[in-house]
């Protein structure tokens, strides 16, 4: 028995091997959840991200910067509604503000402001045409259960239907798909640039 070693002295064995973490990692480890922490500080409280960077010493502000780049990225997002719309010029303010190349992240902002409009406009008459032809195939469906006497002469609100619900939710998150791919290609830009 005393041949077998319990699954904690394995696990210790292996952590062993790993060695000691570089101080790259170390600085990493602490300081990008603090910028992570400042910047959702920022959209709840307004705190001026700038200043909060500037107290940090040189060799962190890279950390605390990439956390802070983190969440303001996953903020912005298709423009839903007017918080989101509110986020969305709020992260991208934000980032500007901590990033030097303002003039190439300008040209990437106009990208996804393209996005942004054409959601708005094509996308908004994509997603009504899309809605009324699935009205349409859910109202034939039910008109042949209704003939095959499944439910005679019964009123049904299509639109309140669970399943019209989901297939609508799936149909939104295909349309939306194709700009949320670009709007994830441009983030990776942003955060490519100094």
């Amino acid at each position: 028995m005393s041949e077998m070693k319990s699954a904690f002295e394995k696990a210790m064995e292996r952590v062993g091997g790993i060695g000691e973490p570089s101080k790259e990692e170390m600085l990493q480890w602490k300081y990008v959840p603090e910028g992570q922490r400042l910047a959702a500080g920022y959209f709840k409280d307004d705190i001026n991200l700038v200043a909060e960077l500037s107290k940090f010493k040189e060799e962190q502000k890279h950390f605390v910067a990439k956390g802070m780049e983190e969440v303001l990225l996953r903020n912005i997002t298709l423009p839903l509604n007017e918080t989101a719309k509110k986020n969305n010029r709020k992260a991208m303010e934000a980032i500007k503000a901590v990033k030097r190349d303002k003039a190439s992240l300008e040209n990437i902002y106009t990208k996804i402001r393209r996005i942004f409009d054409h959601h708005a406009q094509q996308g908004e008459q994509q997603r009504k045409q899309a809605y009324e032809m699935l009205k349409q195939d859910f109202q034939l469906r039910i008109q042949q259960a209704m003939q095959q006497g499944l439910a005679p002469g019964a009123k049904i609100n299509i639109e309140s239907q669970p399943q019209f619900q989901e297939e609508w939710r799936r149909t939104v998150a295909h349309l939306d798909s194709q700009y949320n791919t670009l709007l994830d290609e441009y983030k990776r830009e942003i955060q490519a640039v100094r």
